[in-house]
């Protein structure tokens, strides 16, 4: 199998297949026939540049053409394609690269300066070089003949205990998107599909093009910062048909814009926390529609959903997608591993998870109809405005500032972003002030991704802990 020529190829070559948006509002479509041609030219240089079969290549790109070529260049030649999200910083990326150590990264010139040092890389400048076609080219490196369970893909997921943790896709990822691209997202042939999510997250790597090109549409590339007024504007003006956006997005829509209709669109998919119903009844006063909310997780990909063609019920996840088999113990959801193709091979720390059941680590019930509802995590995972933070990401940035003895990170309720972080700082000396608080915020952003950042900073005498001396987050969640 390969992605290249079972996806890319079977479409005509005058197929549109990205609709590129550029920071200056350049737009261009790309046709399948010139992504084919350009990635191929890609993967020659690459293996110029000394990248082979089963090596790490890191991106460090936004939602640019050049990222979507660097993935499909490594995969036409078998190499791993390790996207990582434009706002991290030297220690995430350092992380990053003593986990899965890659041999290349290809980056965009504003943000190699975070890149450690010993990582070669190619520049946005580089890979325009590599496709002019007015100067001689590197021969494509040969289209690989790859096997299910060879690797394809690693996104680093936050956990609760530690470091953010890498978890393998091997190809067979690619191709299992197909079912929830069809009956969650709904992507129909000749479609516009436009996932919004930042490149470096898992749905990114799933629902940005893989997902759409898998039923015949077009995607939708937009390398800008959020915009509420510009992205009711894009969706109007470029037609989009099917609209997916992390929850956060529909708030702050939905409460700094004025909602309108928007006559192209066909469907609306969220994913990543739980909606709150007056947001969902906003959309559909505006524009007669449903927002179908769903759910998986990195290490699963997408699991369940209120599928096109079904009833959407107010703050579900909707049901399991079909062929996927879920239960739920003790209030935990969990999925049978060999129902599920788009289970992860292993963390790149670890063994592959031996078990026929994977336990999600959420809290869900479920209703006569089969309905599940999410009721919170397990563990002390803090989810804001999509992004999963683990405190331990949170306490460590804390920690490097010399003012910090001690420090807790757990989430607070946000109208907006359904959470953010709360920092519970102990001094090594001296008392707290509101300029402290603010120079730790900063601190945090600038040691760590910004999303990151403690928007509450509390300073307390001692943390909670255990006799064991682990902090008890709960307690301090419950104050």
């Amino acid at each position: 199998m390969n992605f290249i020529q079972d996806v890319l190829e079977r479409f005509a070559a005058s197929t549109p297949a990205l609709l590129a948006i550029s920071r200056d509002g350049e737009r261009r479509v790309w046709h399948f026939g010139e992504l084919i041609a350009m990635s191929a030219g890609l993967s020659g240089a690459l293996a110029a540049r000394g990248v082979r079969r089963g090596d790490v290549v890191m991106t460090l790109v936004g939602n640019r053409l050049e990222w979507v070529l660097a993935m499909l260049a490594c995969w036409r030649m078998g190499a791993v394609v390790l996207p990582c999200n434009t706002q991290l910083r030297r220690r995430d990326l350092e992380l990053r690269a003593r986990a899965a150590n890659p041999v290349l990264c290809i980056g965009d010139e504003d943000l190699l300066g975070e890149l450690p040092d010993a990582i070669p890389y190619m520049t946005l400048a580089d890979v325009a070089a590599a496709l002019d076609e007015d100067t001689p080219q590197e021969p494509p490196a040969a289209v690989a003949d790859l096997a299910p369970t060879d690797p394809a893909l690693i996104v680093f997921t936050s956990g609760t205990t530690g470091e953010p943790r890498p978890a393998l896709h091997s190809q067979r990822y690619l191709p299992g998107q197909r079912a929830q691209a069809e009956r969650w997202l709904g992507a129909r042939k000749g479609d516009l599909v436009w996932c919004t999510t930042a490149t470096g997250w898992s749905k990114s790597a799933r629902n940005v093009f893989v997902a759409p090109w898998l039923c015949g549409a077009a995607a939708l590339l937009v390398d800008g910062r959020f915009d509420a007024a510009e992205r009711l504007e894009l969706i109007e003006r470029e037609r989009v048909d099917v609209l997916c956006q992390a929850p956060t997005e529909y708030r702050v829509l939905a409460k700094r814009t004025g909602l309108r209709a928007l006559p192209s669109l066909r469907r609306m998919v969220s994913a990543g926390e739980a909606l709150n119903p007056e947001v969902i009844e906003a959309w559909r006063e505006a524009t007669g529609l449903e927002i179908s909310d769903g759910y998986g997780q990195t290490e699963t990909g997408h699991l369940t959903g209120n599928l096109e063609g079904e009833e959407v019920r107010d703050g579900s996840m909707g049901r399991p997608l079909p062929g996927f088999e879920l239960r739920i113990v003790d209030g935990e959801l969990q999925v049978r591993v060999e129902s599920c193709p788009t289970f992860f091979d292993r963390y790149l720390d670890a063994e592959p998870f031996a078990g026929d059941w994977w336990p999600t680590g959420d809290v869900v019930r479920e209703d006569a109809d089969g309905y599940l509802w999410y009721e919170g995590r397990n563990d002390d995972l803090i989810v804001s405005a999509g992004y999963r933070i683990g405190p331990f990401e949170v306490e460590s940035a804390l920690l490097t500032h010399p003012a910090v003895a001690e420090a807790a990170a757990v989430p607070a309720a946000d109208p907006e972003r359904g959470a953010v972080v709360r920092a519970i700082v102990v001094l090594r000396g001296g008392e707290p002030t509101e300029q402290l608080a603010r120079e730790l915020q900063e601190h945090v952003r600038s040691v760590t991704a910004p999303y990151k950042y403690p928007r509450i900073v509390e300073f307390a005498d001692e943390l909670p802990k255990t006799t064991s001396g682990k902090i008890k987050r709960a307690e301090l969640r419950s104050r």
